[in-house]
């Protein structure tokens, strides 16, 4: 009888525990509201202009670790769903890539997804990094290298206006 008792008691508990989860949407798995208007105009306004400024490592390979800088012309928010439109440039170029990703949000912080986005003349990429705070970090995949990135946002420096140099010569 005591055993029986144990059992209805556990079965009672665990009947009660299932149906708070799901009452709570949260818990349930179910889909809770996205950012709000106010935190996506800010993180257009962090991101247009700006210039993430940090590291990388490379899975497998040991040493120092290589710079690294991305320098992102601008950043606007699709209308629906999670996907933005990001312009940006790599590297020592001036091509400047227009790049659709999603920007998924853990809470009141944003999360940059890619996923075997193929830029043509570069390759094929697939990174998850947080943004948080003027930093950002997080993994990155091009072809069948990979590794973590990290460092700080940046407000890219306004190009200087050469013939406004020229004029006062």
């Amino acid at each position: 009888m005591n055993r029986f008792l144990c059992i209805f008691m556990f079965a009672l508990l665990f009947s009660v525990a299932a149906a708070s989860r799901a009452d709570d949407p949260k818990k349930a798995g179910e889909k809770t509201a996205g950012p709000t208007k106010e935190q996506i105009k800010d993180l257009e306004k962090m991101l247009t202009g700006a210039k993430l400024v940090g590291q990388f490592t490379v899975t497998g390979k040991e040493g120092p670790l290589s710079k690294d800088a991305y320098e992102i012309i601008s950043a606007r928010k699709v209308e629906e769903g999670d996907l933005w439109l990001i312009t940006a440039k790599y590297g020592k170029t001036d091509s400047q890539y227009p790049i659709p990703l999603e920007i998924k949000w853990a809470g009141d912080t944003p999360i940059i997804t890619l996923t075997k986005i193929t830029i043509p003349g570069l390759g094929t990429f697939s990174s998850r990094v947080v943004l948080y705070e003027g930093r950002y970090a997080g993994t990155w995949q091009h072809d069948k290298v990979g590794g973590h990135l990290f460092g700080t946002i940046e407000k890219a420096e306004p190009k200087k206006d050469e013939s406004k140099d020229d004029e006062k010569k």
